[in-house]
């Protein structure tokens, strides 16, 4: 039995492609290996920003011999139907079949052995075909070739019983095709120089000194047991953020968590804008204090060690994210100095649907629903019913959330109970979204 080995090395691959790529990988080549007769033990695929990688295990150096029987006509039937019995057996007379009885008369029989290929003749194709099938949600050209890849593709290894399997991949254009090889790269800026591999375990233990973590489950398991370290030392806890740890598995080969600091002009902002700003610009976690409270600190994960230990890394993100939150902080000052039933006839110039008409009018549906369910709420008070309902889609057309779409409702709130209005009309805004 035998290994095969593919690795396709590639720019960065986009984070929320990876895994399912991965995964799809396997499977095209899982299903052409079976309909090829070629029976394995074990498939494991693995992802990384630049690489996307399969190992098979338990592989036959070859297919099985095949033996089948076709059925022909009956004995005695007209010389066209014996030839086309032939032709589709494959056989040079009819001497050559065999006559049995049935219990509808004697017919003939065509036995046909086919020799089984070596795997190595069978397996080129079946890569090629898995990579042409891979179902991409994006992917590019580059150069001038016709080869769509949802990146550029640098190399490809293609390795069977530890030998190079025959094969390429065509590009197109004036493209030099990308070879077959046994040939990988590491870490982009650590160890970018060519590493000739003979096994998985030989690949594997080679990317690791070269700073690459191939199983993305132990880069996630990296990245939070540091980051949940850095935060501790702090006594601070690390925002849960399963999403994020996902995402940022899959931006780094060789993941470096750094602890960071906010700007204590900053935390004057609503928790939700420091996170979400964090989150969807930078990829950074964020860190709570004892009481559950935001804290002053956020956690980036590097893709590189340096020599004074990340102490430059964390100055530019730091830096980074005071030009964000000046922009955060700017939209909050701004938007306060307008009221939010100011604010609503400027919905009118929002398109809701093309044939529902304005948010406005989506807002005056919205109140006379309210209204009429009124009565069937015991305890409902009418004229809050009516201010929520007023102003429930008017922070749409505010700075904050034109930047930050995700804090609809939830910056409606801050800025209702910036304006004194009753809590319950505040709360409302927020949650109408659920």
């Amino acid at each position: 039995m035998a290994e095969l080995l593919l690795e396709l090395l590639s720019e960065e691959i986009p984070a929320r492609m990876q895994s399912r790529a991965a995964e799809d990988l396997q499977r095209l080549v899982s299903d052409g290996l079976k309909a090829a007769g070629l029976t394995f033990t074990k498939a494991e695929s693995f992802a990384t920003p630049r690489r996307l990688t399969l190992v098979v295990d338990g592989l036959p150096v070859a297919q099985p011999d095949l033996r089948e029987e076709k059925k022909g006509p009956r004995v005695g039937s007209p010389e066209q139907a014996l030839q086309g019995f032939l032709k589709g057996a494959g056989l040079a007379s009819i001497d050559l079949a065999e006559k049995r009885a049935t219990d509808k008369g004697e017919f003939y029989f065509a036995v046909v052995e086919k020799k089984g290929r070596s795997a190595a003749e069978v397996l080129p194709q079946i890569l090629l075909t898995a990579m042409d099938a891979l179902p991409w949600p994006k992917s590019m050209r580059w150069g001038d070739g016709a080869k769509r890849w949802v990146r550029p593709l640098h190399s490809l290894i293609a390795l069977f019983d530890g030998k190079v399997l025959a094969g390429q991949v065509e590009l197109g254009g004036t493209m030099a095709p990308v070879a077959f090889g046994n040939t990988t790269r590491g870490h982009r800026f650590m160890a970018p120089a060519p590493i000739a591999v003979s096994s998985f375990a030989d690949y594997k233990t080679k990317l690791r000194s070269a700073f690459v973590m191939l199983d993305a489950a132990e880069r996630k398991a990296i990245i939070k047991q540091k980051a949940d370290q850095l935060a501790a030392a702090q006594k601070l806890t690390l925002r849960a953020d399963e999403g994020l740890l996902e995402e940022v598995a899959g931006l780094v080969e060789w993941p470096v968590p750094l602890l960071g600091k906010i700007d204590a002009a900053f935390m004057e902002l609503p928790q939700e804008v420091l996170v979400t700003s964090m989150r969807a610009h930078q990829k950074y976690f964020a860190c709570l204090n004892p009481d559950g409270s935001l804290a002053q600190r956020f956690v980036v994960v590097a893709n590189t060690q340096t020599e004074d230990n990340g102490a430059t890394v964390i100055a530019g993100n730091e830096r980074v994210l005071r030009a964000r939150l000046s922009d955060a902080k700017f939209f909050w000052d701004q938007d306060r100095k307008i009221k939010l039933a100011d604010r609503v006839p400027a919905l009118k110039n929002i398109v809701f649907h093309a044939k529902l008409g304005t948010v406005a009018q989506k807002v005056d549906r919205i109140q006379a629903l309210a209204h009429a369910l009124l009565p069937f709420v015991p305890g409902a008070d009418a004229d809050l019913v009516r201010s929520a309902a007023t102003l429930c889609k008017a922070d749409l057309v505010t700075g904050m959330v034109g930047e930050f779409p995700e804090l609809q409702g939830v910056m409606g709130r801050y800025y209702a109970l910036a304006e004194n209005e009753k809590r319950e009309v505040a709360d409302a805004i927020a949650e109408h979204y659920k």
